[in-house]
């Protein structure tokens, strides 16, 4: 162990001596991969050690980094990690090394795809003999073994959108069963003209859910298959929850002069959504516990990351997709004529992917801060963009709707609202970022961030909906 440790500092210095004044060192270069690693001695607690650019990132991309993850999740044939996050070399010239970065993702409650993590107690460098450059390749071969990798990167991405849509349609339906089930219909907890919105039960649900399938079990889930795992959290529990939703029924509140009720339903919303994530936090590690620490063995046998398996499972999501894809055109011509929620319901299904790949796309802007000097690294500008942007449409929509007053404009764009704005904001993913800056050294930046996602996405609604109502008397 002290020999492998030995190599990741030039001075030689004991590290018995070292325990509580470690700190980050340059390492060697690593070969051809172009990249520094930083190694840590025997660390209790790794967050009091991290740099805070490099915080700041593994918080902002506590909830989606998009495509980069297909980029950047990549194992080897004997299964190990190579490297987690596709890192560029920071300004002081160096980057976190795969194992002391999954160490302090456990830290911050995130997940970490090596089995071995959870095991570790002290977080080094990798050895040199681990550090192994690749041979020496002519121009041809390196072409070859270029083009490969792009062909099989593009499978996994068009791969990755079947996924999305896939999952992303199972979550608006989850979503309006939720509406239904808790709604004035049948147990009647939720309405529109109270500060417990219909989609409160489904953006707690889906923080919950959260706490398990992108916290504590994403990392098993993702040993199975990245594509599962992004099709869960991203797909499903994004679509699930919706961040517009809440918006726009705040917006309802306040527009008949109820501003107490809507400031009081956006604190309550945000409230119940962190306890929500906490509890299945907690939860799921429970659980986890009760189950057993098991040794890693190999799962190759329900891994579908061959290419074989991965053009089957594709194919089957694909049939699967165009099968709810077709369903709901043939409802919605049958239900449109009359309208009603139905009509609303598969308009939105048809419309949900499309929110949902908006959403992925944005989110590789997550703790990539702005400009050069990469500012404010610690913003989750994918996710701030995707849920005020959302809020700003569908808020024009419900101009609009009340504008045009008839039938077949309340369905369209009560459709648009559920599917498309729905799918394309999030309250899982935000409340992930929220809980992974709450467990940071900066605690203040959690609310920040909220109060500047809510503050903008109000205010916005509010020029965008609010103002045409009251200056033209729309009822």
């Amino acid at each position: 162990m002290k020999g492998g440790m030995s190599h990741s500092y030039s001075d030689g210095i004991d590290m018995e001596n070292q325990t509580n004044d470690s700190e980050f060192r340059d390492t060697r270069s690593l070969g051809s991969v172009g990249r520094r690693s930083l190694s840590v001695s025997e660390t209790i607690n790794p967050q009091s050690h991290i740099d805070d650019n490099i915080e700041s990132e593994i918080v902002a991309e506590a909830g989606d980094i998009g495509y980069r993850a297909l980029n950047s999740n990549r194992y080897s044939e004997s299964g190990r990690l190579h490297l987690l996050f596709d890192k560029d070399v920071t300004e002081s010239g160096v980057t976190v090394s795969p194992l002391v970065e999954d160490a302090l993702l456990q830290t911050y409650g995130f997940w970490s795809r090596d089995p071995m993590v959870s095991n570790i107690v002290s977080p080094v460098s990798p050895l040199a003999s681990e550090i192994i450059s690749p041979p020496i390749q002519q121009a041809g071969d390196k072409t070859k073994e270029t083009k490969k990798e792009l062909s099989w990167w593009s499978l996994e991405y068009v791969s990755c959108l079947i996924h999305l849509a896939f999952f992303g349609i199972l979550g608006v339906l989850t979503r309006y069963l939720l509406q239904k089930l808790f709604g004035p219909g049948v147990v009647g907890v939720t309405s529109d003209r109270s500060i417990l919105y219909l989609d409160l039960p489904s953006n707690m649900v889906g923080s919950f859910l959260m706490g398990w399938l992108g916290v504590v079990f994403k990392s098993d889930i993702s040993r199975v298959s990245d594509l599962l795992a992004i099709g869960l959290t991203t797909g499903y529990l994004g679509s699930l929850t919706t961040f517009s939703g809440w918006n726009q029924k705040m917006l309802d509140l306040s527009v008949k002069g109820h501003w107490v009720l809507s400031s009081l339903g956006f604190v309550i919303g945000l409230s119940l959504a962190a306890i929500s994530i906490i509890f299945g936090v907690d939860s799921a590690k429970i659980s986890k516990s009760l189950l057993g620490r098991r040794k890693p063995t190999s799962i190759s046998g329900i891994s579908y990351s061959s290419c074989t398996r991965h053009m089957v499972v594709m194919v089957v999501l694909l049939s699967m997709v165009g099968l709810l894809y077709g369903v709901s055109v043939v409802l919605e011509k049958r239900k449109f004529d009359s309208g009603g929620s139905e009509a609303e319901l598969w308009l939105a299904c048809m419309v949900a992917p499309l929110g949902v790949w908006i959403r992925w796309s944005l989110a590789p802007l997550n703790g990539r801060g702005l400009g050069r000097a990469r500012l404010l690294k610690w913003v989750p500008f994918g996710t701030l963009i995707a849920n005020v942007s959302a809020c700003c449409v569908m808020a024009a929509l419900a101009t609009v709707k009340k504008a045009v007053n008839s039938k077949s404009c309340d369905t369209v764009a009560t459709g648009l609202q559920f599917g498309l704005m729905g799918c394309l904001s999030t309250v899982s993913t935000f409340i992930a970022e929220f809980h992974a800056m709450r467990e940071s050294s900066h605690i203040w930046r959690a609310y920040a961030y909220a109060a500047f996602t809510i503050v903008a996405s109000f205010s916005l609604g509010t020029f965008f909906y609010s103002l045409p109502v009251w200056t033209q008397g729309y009822k």
